[in-house]
């Protein structure tokens, strides 16, 4: 049987009304379901969004199968929410919400974990010096270049740095880990969405993919050599926003984008309501909604759950296709 772990992410963002508002759709007896959450935090989200799912509360998650025939609450140490706005209070219980879920995960069968979104200024209030799930989880798990792949029905991209500064992007294209992230983006496609010989774009660094090393060097000295040796399934560097315009990504099961920006923008554009992060290479299937934590609008009964349910429904297509291998 299937187990679905949603960590609550920041608790004074819109992560806990989304995870309530998708299991009143998603919830079924056929799977297991938990949700890492304080009583309290489940408690006030559930007077706004009305459960339509039986639940129990749980201090903690001992047994390997529970019954079915109701939702998981695990009662993690909770605190004062303050609604739509950073805290020291909301990164703690964010964390460990994530600390808990993956220590579970990591230990059971057939299992996927669903995040919902955290602040890093609140992690940062509690010195948590990491810039989000994917780098903290390739920690933890000894993975030095876990891969962030964002997903969906239009489009499939990849990254080959995360939330780095651009400044910093340049050094961090070194072809060992460019070459282990070329691995990674294959072996994703291949394994976890089962597509036979993967057509991947790689995407040039600069401007005009560096024109022939008049605008950087990177595509001639690292880009282009890995390109050339995994020729069979990768092609480029294309120039970005010519890529982008002619809709080139059309014709490639995946793109590999250079930087955060460079392939977050035109994915957003075409998916922002429905996309999916995933962390590929880890032990356990990890997906998450690819929106933030919408302070804004947290506590209104209004966030958009549609991206969250993309997460849920990736993580059930990923664990049906691992079982195939």
């Amino acid at each position: 049987m299937n187990k679905f772990f949603f960590t609550c992410g920041d608790p004074n963002g819109i992560g806990p009304e989304v995870v309530i508002k998708t299991l009143n759709l998603v919830y079924n007896s056929s799977a297991e379901f938990y949700f890492i959450c304080p009583k309290n935090i489940f408690l006030k989200n559930s007077s706004l969004i009305k459960p339509k799912f039986k639940y129990k509360f749980y201090k903690n998650i001992t047994e390997n199968h529970l019954p079915a025939n109701h939702v998981k609450i695990v009662d993690i140490s909770g605190g004062k929410i303050s609604e739509g706005k950073p805290t020291k209070t909301s990164g703690k219980i964010s964390f460990d919400s994530l600390n808990n879920a993956i220590h579970i995960v990591n230990k059971l069968d057939n299992a996927a974990l669903i995040t919902a979104p955290i602040s890093k200024t609140a992690w940062k209030l509690n010195k948590i010096n990491y810039d989000g799930h994917t780098d903290f989880l390739g920690d933890v798990f000894n993975i030095p270049n876990p891969l962030m792949l964002f997903y969906s029905k239009k489009i499939i991209a990849a990254l080959a740095t995360i939330h780095k500064p651009i400044k910093d992007v340049p050094k961090l294209l070194k072809k060992e880990n460019l070459s282990s992230i070329f691995n990674s983006v294959y072996n994703t496609l291949v394994n976890d969405f089962q597509i036979d010989s993967p057509k991947i774009a790689v995407l040039g660094l600069n401007p005009h993919a560096g024109e022939n090393g008049v605008l950087g060097n990177e595509e001639i000295k690292i880009i282009n050599p890995l390109v050339k040796k995994n020729k069979l399934y990768f092609f480029g560097p294309f120039v970005p926003d010519a890529f982008f315009g002619k809709h080139l990504y059309k014709n490639y099961n995946a793109v590999l984008g250079m930087y955060h920006d460079q392939v977050l923008i035109p994915f957003k554009m075409l998916s922002f309501d429905n996309g999916v992060n995933f962390t590929a290479n880890l032990p356990f299937i990890r997906t998450s909604p690819d929106h933030g934590t919408a302070f804004d609008i947290a506590y209104k009964g209004i966030a958009n759950p549609n991206s969250m349910i993309a997460a849920y429904n990736l993580a059930k297509l990923i664990l049906k296709n691992r079982g195939k291998r």
